[in-house]
């Protein structure tokens, strides 16, 4: 007789399944019904983990900017020249977005139709998220590392906009890897941070 299930194997089947579900269909038009049956669980395994289909969509997205958080604050805390550790957390916050691409395309195209409480509560997060990130910018600002002519939040903006943009051209089969890629990003990064 085969052991049963853990609570982290279903609920990773769920996510599984209604991120490629999401992904191919819509969230919109994805049902509860086919999440479960492309999960292989119960409709009653499914409200035990998750109350709707919103808290799929919010969990889809919280996970990776979860990870990244945890990741971002381990770099940030290093120790070493505040240049190499925005360069490391740029990087990896372009590779973990491309290596959960999918994820964040859906979340990004679907963030409108999610419960009001809980689209607030995801930009909060990834408004801390920036925020952290920002304040690197501002530590390099103040000890002359970084260029201080432009505003720390416009620079922000102007990068997480284009990582944010990634779901539109990049392709895994492309020329260019996750890591040359983040590593290009976090140079020209650094490179506009630059003093004149």
């Amino acid at each position: 007789m085969s052991a049963p299930e853990s609570r982290s194997d279903v609920q990773r089947r769920l996510l599984s399944a209604a991120t490629r579900l999401f992904a191919e269909h819509g969230f919109d038009r994805t049902s509860v019904s086919q999440i479960v049956e492309a999960a292989g669980v119960t409709k009653g395994a499914m409200y035990h983990y998750f109350r709707s289909k919103d808290d799929l969509l919010y969990e889809i997205y919280a996970r990776v900017l979860r990870e990244q958080t945890r990741r971002l604050e381990a770099l940030a805390a290093s120790g070493g020249p505040v240049a190499k550790r925005l360069h490391s957390i740029a990087s990896d916050v372009v590779v973990s977005t491309i290596a959960n691409l999918d994820d964040a395309t859906i979340f990004f195209q679907s963030l409108h139709q999610l419960d009001p409480v809980m689209r607030k509560t995801v930009r909060a997060e990834r408004r801390r998220y920036h925020e952290r990130f920002r304040g690197l910018i501002e530590e390099g600002q103040r000890t002359g590392e970084f260029r201080a002519d432009k505003p720390a939040e416009i620079i922000v903006d102007f990068f997480f906009g284009a990582v944010h943009h990634l779901a539109y051209w990049y392709r895994p089969s492309g020329e260019l890897s996750a890591q040359q890629v983040g590593d290009h990003f976090a140079d020209l990064l650094l490179d506009s941070l630059r003093p004149r």
